[in-house]
């Protein structure tokens, strides 16, 4: 039988955090079918999708902004929470993720406490970087930021970025059309790369040393770092000494989830390399389907690659322990047939 489900990376607009922002990424979400429509519903679609999909819980975070404002982004989070407490089922169903202006290191600590104590959000999901001139968050100015969420106890979600014009003209371009440049450079390789990089750049700036309790959740299955550890592991020393090593890093400040990578063949080398505890469920919703999510999780059950503990470890367990959420039990899933 399955267990509840909490999935984590499921994206949502505010009208304030759509209309700040032009551009290819803005263009070409608008001509995803279905997206927009699902994009800006915090009701009854969402939760009849997330029924679909046996769906217990769903953590609601914005879909990619482009490096918004503060304004934008603390109208965005006022408009999220107000989705979330609109009704009972709503409170019961859905916990928030904040949107941070991270153009603005002490604006995102700012908005990140206030989007805690007064919105009751769970954590944050902020894009890879800053769109202009592709600013990571290593640097020692960012320290304010990643402070604040050690302080309050709460990952941050490190989300795919679209890449710049200047990375898909440098790197993914090619002899072929652009939609394929665009393709490359984004979900099917580029931004999982980029991420995999952003996260050993904060580690070679020391970042988790200065922040030894810092949480950091990556999606679609660990951003193809699990399957690089061994390698990470056997280059680091050149790059300099860490007072934590990697691994140590990877054991105690990061977490991934499942979302959007509907295949047994990636667990089967996460569960040698990483603790089960540091697995959660998610879907990447409007962009697949909770279907799809269902449909995997039930073919992970009958793999026996795990035990019924394991398996609800990753379905619920270890997001209820990360963000302090509950999944509702004894839920209809029918009632909306």
């Amino acid at each position: 039988m399955t267990p509840p489900l909490i999935a984590l990376e499921e994206h949502y607009y505010s009208k304030a955090i759509f209309d700040s922002f032009e551009g290819s990424l803005k263009v070409g979400i608008s001509k995803w079918p279905g997206a927009l429509d699902r994009l800006f519903d915090a009701g009854e679609l969402r939760l009849k999708e997330m029924d679909q999909g046996k769906v217990s819980l769903q953590v609601i975070s914005h879909c990619a902004a482009d490096t918004p404002s503060l304004e934008a982004c603390r109208a965005g989070n006022d408009q999220l929470a107000k989705e979330i407490s609109k009704s009972e089922e709503s409170s019961l169903r859905f916990a928030g993720f904040a949107v941070l202006p991270m153009a603005d290191p002490m604006a995102a600590a700012g908005e990140l406490e206030r989007s805690i104590k007064d919105l009751g959000f769970v954590g944050a999901l902020i894009d890879n970087k800053v769109s202009v001139g592709a600013r990571f968050y290593d640097g020692e100015v960012y320290d304010v930021f990643w402070k604040k969420a050690e302080e309050f106890g709460v990952p941050i979600y490190l989300h795919p970025s679209w890449p710049t014009e200047e990375l898909l003209a440098q790197t993914y371009t090619g002899n072929y059309p652009m939609r394929s440049a665009t393709v490359i450079g984004g979900a099917m390789w580029g931004w999982h790369s980029d991420v995999g990089v952003h996260v050993l750049r904060l580690h070679a700036a020391g970042v988790f040393d200065r922040f030894p309790r810092l949480k950091i959740i990556l999606g679609h299955f660990g951003e193809m770092m699990p399957f690089m550890l061994q390698r990470i592991s056997d280059q680091e020393l050149i790059m300099g000494r860490r007072d934590r090593p990697f691994r140590e890093v990877w054991d105690e400040n990061i977490w991934i989830t499942t979302s959007a990578c509907w295949s047994l063949d990636p667990i089967r080398c996460i569960l040698g390399n990483t603790k089960v505890d540091r697995i959660m469920y998610s879907i990447d919703y409007p962009f697949t389907t909770n279907e799809q999510g269902l449909k995997w999780f039930a073919e992970l059950e009958s793999s026996g690659l795990l035990n019924q503990d394991q398996l609800d470890l990753i379905a619920y367990k270890n997001a209820e322990q990360l963000l302090g959420i509950k999944a509702p039990s004894k839920l209809d899933f029918n009632s909306r047939s």
